[in-house]
């Protein structure tokens, strides 16, 4: 309390007795992958796709990564976090692959002088230097735009281009050079007004630095995916950005088409996957099956094979066919891109608490297998959620569980409102942290988190007709006893009752004598 000596009136701030909860964002995605360029094992931030292919480059051929991006964004996606592994063929503890390596690919020697592009026309591996000579062009009173080019290489006959000018017409000097030089093309790469005329002097066309080839999915082992928490690479990097939602690792079913890896491989990234989001138990797995499998061998996958049990993974299939603009022509992409821009998306239009099914998938032209409902009731139970294509309807999701085989936590929007519940009240609640241990700070916890919830029930996160049927929250002597509050602890009960999606709309249909008396309610 301040001391007041002088008489007067004063104005004081207060604190209000319910700090409000601010909801945590619900819809960032991971990808981990293969891409043309950018920063190696260091998660990256992209909103849009051009922020993507401008620091990861474009579609690479056999890889996912770029594809999945595609398809989150295209579905409604926004922020995500790009991991790219396996740049120059390394491995995940930095060493070399020891399978195939891409090559380095240089072009042609070349230079740029005054809004002009010189190139080389050897193929040759080694070229021999190509100089180029700039000078004054030869007649009376020439205009001023005109210029002399001499073109010299070891062992050859200069090409002498006189009287040459940046005008357009039969003398234009990329017109005329490249028609008739057998050493070097000319282009114009100014954009707008004429190029300027070069400057008298002398240049030499320079190689460039070699580019690498694509990356291949095939030069890459288990561990380049899977990384170390401690060194920031892979998935497990992933630790320090506490925003994450969900992952997905598309290219790692690219690794298993190309042979990289072996069915067991797999399993052992995807049990790694499914770890890594159990142990930060914020976020979620989208697992992607491996490639060419029909409803009965996804069943024996998914039962003998893989196995999974976990409350942190949700696993879709068939494969998406999409249009692969790097070669024009349509190809089968692992569905974790789309689906997660359906996640983000439904997150937007309805809210975590509805179950992200019954969503038309954007950007899918056809799956690699239609489906049929008998066929869905032999992997629905062991969640596997189908795409399906509906007559009129498009290509959308249908299903909405998790891997886990306790029914507590079977539908993926359970698991996704508890994570977001979870958090949002981790955050705003950090207020609280060496407050006087009091029934003071119980009372005000509990209005926080009461109003916090209250909120989530209008929204229709929170199953009841009332809040009281919705949730409850317990702060007081009994759950703070004197040992707890030596120990320094303030312990907070809370439960809710999250909606669970009708899965199953059931119309119970029967005759009736006519004339009798209906109500209809």
């Amino acid at each position: 309390m301040p001391t007041y000596l002088s008489p007067g009136v004063y104005v004081q701030e207060v604190e209000a007795g319910t700090r409000p909860i601010e909801g945590v964002g619900t819809a960032v995605a991971a990808f981990v992958g293969l891409a043309a360029k950018g920063p190696v094992n260091e998660p990256t931030l992209v909103s849009n796709w051009t922020q993507f292919s401008e620091t990861f480059g474009d579609f690479v051929p056999g890889s996912y990564l770029a594809h999945s991006v595609y398809g989150y964004f295209l579905n409604g996606g926004g922020n995500c976090y790009i991991v790219r592994i396996g740049a120059d063929g390394a491995d995940g503890d930095g060493q070399r692959s020891k399978a195939k390596q891409p090559k380095a690919v240089a072009g042609p020697p070349m230079a740029e002088v005054g809004g002009y592009r010189i190139t080389a026309k050897s193929t040759a591996a080694n070229p021999k230097p190509v100089t180029v000579e700039f000078d004054a062009p030869g007649g009376e009173t020439p205009p001023e735009d005109q210029f002399k080019i001499t073109i010299t290489v070891e062992g050859r006959q200069p090409e002498v281009f006189d009287n040459v000018t940046t005008k357009k017409g039969p003398n234009n000097v990329a017109t005329k050079v490249s028609a008739e030089s057998k050493l070097v093309t000319i282009e114009e790469i100014a954009t707008g007004s004429a190029p300027s005329k070069p400057d008298r002097g002398t240049v030499q066309l320079q190689a460039p630095e070699p580019e690498p080839e694509p990356p291949s999915a095939d030069a890459l082992s288990a561990d380049a995916y899977v990384g170390d928490a401690a060194d920031r690479t892979g998935f497990s990097g992933l630790e320090a950005v506490d925003e994450v939602t969900m992952v997905a690792v598309p290219d790692l079913i690219a690794a298993y088409e190309q042979g990289a890896i072996d069915g067991e491989t797999l399993k052992a990234v995807q049990l790694a996957l499914i770890a890594h989001c159990e142990l930060m138990g914020d976020r979620m797995a989208i697992i992607d099956p491996p490639p060419g499998l029909n409803a009965q061998r996804i069943k024996e996958w998914r039962v003998n094979d893989a196995g999974y049990d976990s409350k942190y993974a949700a696993l879709y299939w068939p494969r998406l066919k999409v249009l692969d603009p790097s070669e024009g022509i349509h190809r089968f992409v692992p569905p974790s891109g789309h689906v997660a821009g359906v996640w983000a998306r439904n997150d937007d239009t309805r809210g975590v608490h509805k179950a992200p099914a019954n969503e038309v998938i954007r950007g899918v032209t056809s799956l690699e297998t239609n489906i049929t409902s008998a066929e869905q009731e032999l992997l629905n139970p062991i969640g596997v959620n189908c795409v399906r294509s509906f007559p009129g309807r498009g290509i959308r999701v249908w299903g909405a569980r998790t891997l886990s085989s306790d029914a507590a936590w079977r539908y993926v929007n359970v698991r996704r409102l508890f994570n977001y519940l979870e958090e949002s009240i981790l955050q705003g609640t950090q207020w609280a942290v060496f407050e006087p241990n009091d029934p003071a700070l119980w009372a005000r916890i509990r209005r926080t988190i009461s109003a916090f919830l209250t909120n989530e029930w209008r929204k229709g996160a929170l199953f009841g007709t009332t809040p009281g049927e919705a949730f409850f929250v317990k702060c007081d002597a009994e759950t703070n006893p004197a040992e707890g509050i030596d120990a320094g602890q303030v312990v907070c009960q809370v439960g809710v009752a999250p909606v669970k999606p009708a899965e199953f709309v059931v119309f119970q249909l029967s005759q009736f004598s006519g004339g009798t008396s209906l109500v209809n309610e």
